[in-house]
């Protein structure tokens, strides 16, 4: 637990420091697009205060999700990184929605772009978001919450080089619409990340069962292996978070009940990587009303 709590306090203060860094080029980028008279770099600092709100988001889930468990809320507060990567993905959805947008409006409708000041400005945001991405890179990827403000981070980086290659093709050339061209190819590689983490995130939010783990599995292996089980049955895979899977069971003890379940919590810790289960200790039938109406024949 102690380990756990580092690694959360690391995550929280590397997504600290990204978000500083943000912030402060975004006043940079707004200040550009306002001296130039850019509406594109005023644009894109839209975009970029949307990026760091959704790194405080991150920051502000992960030091919520440290408080203790309470009588309303007896696991605690950690699904809330969860449901902020959930946010943090959705949010990328939109985004990449409005740079498709802008992209076809631009297409259509060409305007000018202040090419110098695009190459500036982009230099600068290449460098301020590529700090920001090497603080990140350090986080737990395996922490949806961690990995969604990462994927933020990096799409604005992606976002700034191709911003480059397009404010040097204008410069040097004049044609316009590559900006909004290679602004289409961003925002697909977006579009992927943001499903990853919106798929993954209510899959979890929607308590299914974690990668990996396999009810029909665990239960065959708690029969063929824990001393003294003789069946298993109302089995629930689920996790807190990605990292915190649980499982509740019921079980069926030839011998002692109290040395079952501990047993049968100690196999699942060792082979399943299971630290938090529950588990019932059944003497006859299951009493379970879910078990009763799935041992019910079925009636047409």
């Amino acid at each position: 637990m102690s380990h756990d709590h580092h690694h959360h306090t690391d995550d929280a203060g590397r997504i600290g420091w990204a978000f500083v860094i943000l912030l402060v080029f975004l006043f940079v980028e707004l200040l550009g697009g306002l001296i130039s008279g850019s509406l594109a770099l005023i644009a894109d600092a839209g975009h970029m205060a949307s990026d760091t709100a959704a790194l405080g988001i991150s920051w502000l889930a992960i030091h919520i999700g440290r408080r203790p468990a309470d009588a309303a809320r007896s696991f605690g507060y950690r699904r809330l990184e969860v449901l902020a990567a959930f946010v943090n993905g959705c949010m990328l959805f939109a985004l990449t929605g409005w740079i498709l947008f802008e992209a076809a409006m631009r297409l259509m409708a060409p305007a000018p772009v202040l090419g110098p000041m695009m190459l500036g400005v982009a230099v600068l945001g290449l460098i301020a978001n590529f700090a920001a991405f090497l603080v990140l890179n350090g986080a737990s990827k395996e922490n949806l919450n961690t990995r969604s403000a990462w994927l933020h981070v990096l799409g604005d980086t992606l976002g700034f080089a191709v911003a480059i290659v397009a404010a040097l093709i204008i410069v040097l050339t004049g044609w316009m619409p590559i900006d909004p061209l290679l602004s289409v190819v961003v925002a697909l590689l977006i579009l992927k990340s943001a499903w990853d983490i919106v798929r993954a995130s209510s899959h979890i939010l929607l308590q299914g069962t974690p990668s990996g783990l396999d009810a029909e599995g665990i239960t065959r292996d708690l029969v063929a292996s824990v001393p003294g089980v003789s069946d298993v049955h109302h089995v629930h895979i689920w996790s807190l978070t990605a990292e915190q899977p649980h499982v509740t069971l019921h079980a069926r003890a030839c011998d002692d009940a109290n040395g079952v379940v501990a047993r049968i919590s100690a196999r699942l810790h060792e082979k399943f990587g299971v630290a938090h289960a529950t588990i019932q200790i059944d003497d006859s039938d299951c009493p379970d009303e879910d078990c009763a109406r799935r041992a019910a024949p079925h009636r047409h």
